[in-house]
């Protein structure tokens, strides 16, 4: 899942947003039917919408005037370039400023670093989100025999719901689960036989000895004899309409379409500081990134906790990398040998989310690493398709952007808080307004296209947006720094 702005997840200022409906992620894993998050997170807001019809919303689209995808990405492309001379324009003072202080190249690389770099990320995805229109299903109930592959490690606390909730899909074609154990130690295979008997789940299990959650999800794939396969994590609960809308998506999108991923949430955003600020990241920054990487067919991860593939597209690449970022290099993979890759918003499941600062800093420096082994896989020059390649180069400005923040922004900040205003200012609060009416924007996008259609509402969360703009970015750059480093240096990996 790394890179999740713009190839990655952060774009606004390098930052970006998310909130929704939660649940409780503390439930003890039994087996007993428990209430969906969503639902149980709406009734404290008055109760859930009426689910909305799918057939019924798609054939009220208004006819619209076509633009191909190639235009819109021009469109997009030429509104940022646009975007970014003016931002020059109007930082001329501040450069010349700068200039005064160190030598004028390098002002003006800090300068491109912490300002223009994020604004041309933010003014393309702004511009790509005010042009997209997802296609139309072709069938919304769809009967290709699907195998979902999880694999697990000591994941006793979460399994039992998982599937549990698996049981609940209102997919009109055969399912079977496959649980891939990476040598677990605690419960977490008899809780999920226990919860497969239970729910009338279609389960098998297989056993990997090898460390590492690519030598898993290995194992379970030579087992698929379906030619779908579907990755959830074993702490993910899905939508009852997820995995319809996910194949639906695949059904009525050109063969050379070989994965789609579909959308995470966060499912325990009231639980602690951390995952209130995580709520709004997954709900408007990693969503809207995917929406857009979606609409020009190159969304750059198809994240391991829930996407779909082709099963033998999968076996052609060699199945899942050896390497922390195993879901990002199989995307690339995909994207260069294979086809393309595409996004359905409408497709929902929701995870839970680091409740603490060290497990926050270990799974988004993971995040980090894995971005960097994604461009030594595959550089983007080497993308056939021109906007891939465009889109995996934002991925070449990412690390530049997070050391700018963290070297040059933090210690400007701190100095601001002194009276020495050489890089944050008073002028930086003029930004602020520019980032609210985006963030509006974004939301309002993802509540009538995504929630609205699904019967969900957004949870209000004010205090984690407002925390989630101001200190997001700077702990995110940080933490990815650390990441860099790690995979520089060539540190031990971690599943976990």
């Amino acid at each position: 899942m790394a890179a999740e702005r713009l190839g990655g997840s952060r774009v606004i200022q390098g930052q970006q947003a998310h909130s929704y409906a939660d649940a409780d992620a503390t439930e003890p894993p039994v087996v007993r039917l428990a209430p969906p998050p969503w639902r149980r997170a709406l009734h404290a807001q008055g109760g859930m919408r009426r689910p909305v019809d799918q057939a019924t919303l798609f054939a009220r689209q208004p006819a619209r005037v076509y633009i191909s995808t190639h235009h819109k990405f021009i469109i997009s492309g030429l509104f940022s370039l646009c975007w970014v001379a003016l931002s020059v324009w109007i930082s001329l003072p501040w450069i010349r400023d700068a200039s005064r202080l160190i030598d004028p190249v390098p002002a003006v690389i800090v300068i491109s670093c912490i300002a223009f770099l994020p604004g041309l990320m933010v003014a393309f995805l702004s511009m790509s989100l005010v042009l997209d229109r997802q296609p139309r299903f072709k069938d919304l109930h769809p009967t290709t025999a699907v195998d979902i592959l999880i694999a697990a490690r000591n994941e006793e606390a979460g399994i039992a719901q998982t599937i549990e909730y698996l049981s609940r899909q209102d997919y009109e074609g055969p399912l079977r689960v496959i649980l891939a154990d990476n040598g677990s130690t605690d419960r977490t295979v008899e809780l999920a036989r226990a919860a497969a008997s239970a729910h009338g789940v279609n389960l098998r299990v297989v056993h990997e000895t090898t460390p590492g959650k690519s030598h898993a999800l290995n194992k379970g794939l030579e087992v698929c004899t379906s030619p779908l396969v579907i990755t959830v994590d074993a702490d993910t609960l899905l939508h009852p309409s997820a995995v319809r809308l996910l194949v639906a998506r695949l059904d009525s999108s050109p063969e050379e379409v070989v994965a789609v991923a579909g959308t995470v949430l966060v499912r325990n955003g009231r639980a602690s500081f951390w995952s209130k600020l995580q709520e709004w990241d997954y709900f408007l920054g990693i969503a809207s990134v995917k929406r857009m990487q979606g609409l020009f067919q190159s969304t750059l991860v198809a994240q391991g906790a829930f996407s779909l593939y082709r099963t033998e597209a999968v076996r052609r690449v060699g199945g899942w990398p050896d390497a922390i970022g195993e879901d990002i290099l199989l995307t690339w993979q995909l994207l260069h040998r294979e086809g393309l890759v595409y996004f359905e918003p409408l497709s929902v499941a929701f995870t839970t989310a680091p409740e603490n600062l060290k497990a926050f800093a270990r799974q988004r420096s993971r995040w980090a690493r894995g971005m960097l082994e994604g461009l030594k896989s595959v550089p983007p020059w080497r993308h056939s398709k021109y906007r891939t390649a465009a889109l995996a180069f934002t991925n070449l400005a990412i690390p530049l952007v997070d050391l700018g923040y963290t070297f040059i922004w933090l210690p400007g900040l701190a100095l601001a808080f002194t009276g020495r205003y050489y890089i944050v200012g008073p002028m930086t609060l003029a930004v602020l307004p520019l980032t609210f009416l985006v963030y509006g924007v974004l939301y309002r996008q993802q509540r009538d296209r995504v929630f609205a259609p699904l019967g969900l509402q957004v949870r209000r969360n004010r205090a984690g947006l407002f925390l989630f703009i101001v200190l997001y970015q700077p702990v995110m750059s940080v933490v990815s720094v650390m990441g860099y480093g790690q995979e520089l240096l060539h540190l031990r990996r971690r599943w976990r």
